[in-house]
């Protein structure tokens, strides 16, 4: 049977291996256990349906988060085949579900180009949930069959006529493997969103059962795009002034590899590229993103020289001036991606890099012959890089020739720990020289430093680069944590060989000021220190908000409901209870400080991760950057989440 007219049956599917080896090493196939691995199942079931929509038979995926954290995934796919596997004597549906390396990817007539490339996807969420039943519609019929920690439970079983076709997998996760059974709607339709600009006329829906609205319907929201790229690069640049009126969208196909490009250049200071590949997030770019930077130095160079646009330079241009102020995406569909690890954060495809750099290169030297006025706008904005990265560079080097091997050049203000092993030292940055100077007393001084900051650092998202190491109490964090800038191939990287700390620990007031700067801390970081939040070295502080006494007993409480179940603990009788509502760190002695924040056997540290970049990005833009309406949208919309200081 011929595959070409998008026939999809049993002898399309080919089977490689088992499952055991899922349950055992779990991490292996999904990346870990916790909140992130928990997540990814999801990932894998809507993959199998993006697939289904790129083979062009798909153009709805609803998702559902059951009350009891199950879940649901429905397509109107052609819906997994369920005749007998010739090999196999078994179910197609069943092999695909419960054997390892089993599916259509493997048959390169199915599926042209595919996401869930390793094809351990379905049969992985299958092997790590305690159920899992699949509903298939097709040929005029509905198909069912229940598993459990990957075994079948049933046969496949025929329960109807049905005037549908697609494929409904609902699956709840084992808690022997999971960490945490609880999913956040907020990861998953944010997920659901990047995959609505990606793929040009598919609509995905979310639904969460655990939580109504006030209409009375149960919390959910649509994704549909039609300007695919173009809209997502808007999306992203909504709290930010572009200076060409349209984005740049480049398109384009060579030795079966697509290309989607879409970019906009905006007055901020920052660049920011997203790279996708069979619309995988990756996170570490490749051979995709080299062209695409390839394509934009070359380009806007070539223009520069042609119209003696750079002639007043006293220094060479580079690549990263013609990155700064870009908001970019690049999707390629490759047909056999080579991925470097498991995680598929980065393409190693070398073909890639020519074909990508040619379309966009293209469509860019068009682009700036047919809009000379916005052409000169964009190289305006280059030479402004370039002078400012010579600026910053002068600046740096000053800052960091004062962090000298000796320690010499280390900050007066810091209190360093005895011990010279970084793996198990820590650095508090506390905020005011007042709570530096508890947490200093109350400190273990034997692996604990701390490096008091006064006030408010600078907004990195709206100062020039050169400004931000003007700043004393920046200056102080790069000298103090040991780490340095440093240019290679004209790009800016972070050299944290250095690191003096493997736990950098933000410890701010518990009020909205403490808020506001701890924000200010982690934008500085997630601009300019990314690999230390990358490599899990970020934490911040949770000091108690209360202390709720009765004679010479008490109770530390970090939220209004530990408050409340301490009150009823001590009997309720507000005449023998005293309460205190901690406003900062200054209000704790350093004994207090040392039992609740400071302690590793009692504190509360929450690690920094950046599990979607995308989202965080926004986040830092809108919260810090100079447009005024997205922020205030942003509070509106997420007001009944925040906790009121009064």
């Amino acid at each position: 049977m011929s595959t070409e007219n998008g026939n999809y049956g049993a002898e399309n599917i080919q089977a490689l291996e088992g499952l055991e080896a899922v349950r055992k090493r779990p991490g292996m196939y999904i990346g870990s256990t916790d909140t992130k691995g928990l997540h990814h199942l999801v990932w894998e079931a809507i993959d199998n349906s993006i697939d289904e929509h790129l083979a062009g038979y798909c153009d709805l995926i609803e998702t559902i988060i059951h009350e009891d954290n199950s879940i649901t995934v429905k397509d109107n796919g052609r819906g997994i085949p369920t005749g007998m596997h010739e090999k196999l004597q078994k179910s197609a549906l069943e092999v695909v579900m419960t054997v390892l390396h089993a599916g259509g990817k493997f048959d390169k007539n199915t599926y042209k180009v595919s996401g869930g490339l390793h094809g351990v996807g379905i049969s992985c969420v299958n092997a790590l949930s305690i159920l899992l039943k699949a509903e298939i519609h097709r040929e005029g019929k509905v198909f069912t069959q229940e598993y459990s920690q990957g075994k079948p439970i049933t046969p496949v079983k025929e329960i109807g006529n049905s005037d549908k076709t697609g494929t409904y997998i609902t699956f709840k996760p084992d808690a022997e493997i999971f960490e945490t059974l609880v999913y956040k709607f907020d990861t998953l339709s944010t997920r659901l969103r990047e995959m609505a600009y990606l793929n040009k006329g598919l609509t995905l829906t979310i639904i969460d059962e655990r939580e109504t609205e006030d209409d009375g319907t149960f919390k959910h929201e649509t994704f549909h795009s039609e300007g695919g790229l173009k809209e997502f690069v808007r999306y992203l640049d909504e709290s930010r002034t572009s200076i060409i009126p349209e984005p740049i969208y480049a398109i384009g196909k060579e030795e079966n590899v697509e290309v989607e490009v879409a970019l906009q250049y905006n007055t901020g200071y920052t660049e920011n590229i997203y790279s996708f590949v069979n619309n995988i997030n990756t996170r570490e770019g490749g051979t995709h993103v080299s062209g695409f930077k390839r394509a934009l130095a070359r380009v806007f160079k070539q223009y520069g020289d042609d119209n003696n646009l750079f002639s007043k330079l006293k220094f060479a241009i580079n690549g990263e001036d013609f990155r700064e102020g870009l908001t970019a995406i690049v999707s390629v569909k490759v047909p056999e991606p080579q991925f470097k690890g498991q995680t598929k954060g980065e393409l190693g495809n070398s073909e890639v890099t020519g074909i990508v750099s040619r379309c966009v290169g293209d469509v860019l030297k068009a682009y700036l012959e047919e809009n000379p006025n916005q052409a000169k706008r964009v190289v305006e904005k280059v030479i402004l890089a370039a002078t400012a990265r010579n600026a910053a560079r002068k600046a740096r080097e000053m800052v960091q020739r004062k962090n000298v091997l000796t320690g010499s050049g280390l900050p007066g203000k810091l209190s360093d720990c005895s011990s010279k092993d970084p793996a198990e030292s820590e650095i508090f940055l506390v905020e005011g020289d007042s709570a530096g100077g508890t947490a200093k007393q109350g400190r273990d001084r034997n692996f604990q430093a701390i490096l008091p900051l006064r006030g408010k650092i600078l907004n990195v998202e709206k100062a020039l680069e050169y400004r931000i190491y003007e700043n004393e109490e920046i200056k102080n964090m790069f000298t103090g944590l040991g780490v340095s800038i440093e240019e290679k191939d004209g790009e800016r990287i972070l050299n944290i060989e250095k690191l003096r700390y493997h736990k950098v620990v933000i410890m701010c007031d518990a009020d909205v000021d403490g808020s506001h700067i701890e924000t200010l801390i982690l934008t500085f970081f997630f601009r300019y220190m990314r690999p230390l939040i990358t490599n899990g070295h970020i934490y911040i502080a949770s000091p108690p908000l209360y202390q709720v006494k009765k004679g010479k007993q008490f109770r530390y409480c970090w939220n209004e409901e530990e408050r409340k179940e301490a009150m009823e603990f001590y009997g309720g009788d507000m005449a023998n209870i005293k309460v205190q509502r901690y406003k900062g760190l200054g209000e704790m002695n350093a004994e207090q400080l040392w039992d609740t924040t400071m302690d590793p056997t009692t504190r509360i540290l929450k690690k920094i991760t950046v599990e979607d970049a995308i989202g965080a990005n926004n986040i830092f833009s809108v919260l810090m950057g100079d447009e005024v309406p997205p922020r205030r949208a942003f509070i509106e919309s997420h007001a009944k989440y925040a906790k009121i200081d009064v």
